[in-house]
């Protein structure tokens, strides 16, 4: 059995980050592993519209990403007491594929993350993160479900409301 030193845990910052953040310090408690929590933050399309100016969306990312420096420094600060060595790391680009890469580049012996519970509908219109990462991971992911029962995002309208026509 390969021996698991590191382990990646994608965060989001969403109201179940703390229970994710605990479940994995536990697990990283018993095998004797070192977190690195990472966010994703994800590219601005950039549009090819002459209307639009491209500094903009510069603007955007480097706003985007000074917020969740800010996010993942308090969030390391909250769970300092319960994991002193953990570290993070704040990443950009398609979300699955930027924590696959990560993973993978630092020779990551797990993944542990959550699951937002979306079922049926909402899962071929949100996708699923998890799922993606899982299928592409060179290493175990192990998924927690914070839900216990209760469904993640829930859709309050139905769909056809929510869709628009272009």
């Amino acid at each position: 059995m390969q021996d698991i030193q590191q382990i990646v845990v994608p965060v989001d910052f969403h109201q179940h980050t703390d229970d994710l953040a605990d479940f994995a310090v536990g697990i990283a408690g018993k095998l004797g592993a070192k977190i690195t929590f990472v966010h994703v933050i994800e590219e601005v399309v950039h549009y090819a519209y002459s209307e639009y100016n491209p500094i903009t969306f510069s603007d955007i990312e480097k706003e985007l990403r000074e917020i969740a420096d800010k996010k993942m420094t308090a969030f390391l600060d909250r769970i300092k007491a319960t994991c002193p060595d953990c570290s993070s790391e704040v990443l950009a680009g398609n979300i699955a594929d930027s924590i696959v890469g990560y993973a993978s580049d630092k020779n990551a012996g797990m993944i542990v993350m959550a699951t937002h519970g979306a079922q049926g509908i909402e899962k071929v219109f949100l996708g699923s993160v998890a799922e993606r990462v899982i299928k592409r991971a060179h290493c175990p992911t192990l998924v927690f479900n914070p839900y216990k029962g209760e469904r993640g995002y829930k859709i309050d309208a139905p769909v056809l409301e929510k869709i628009l026509p272009m």
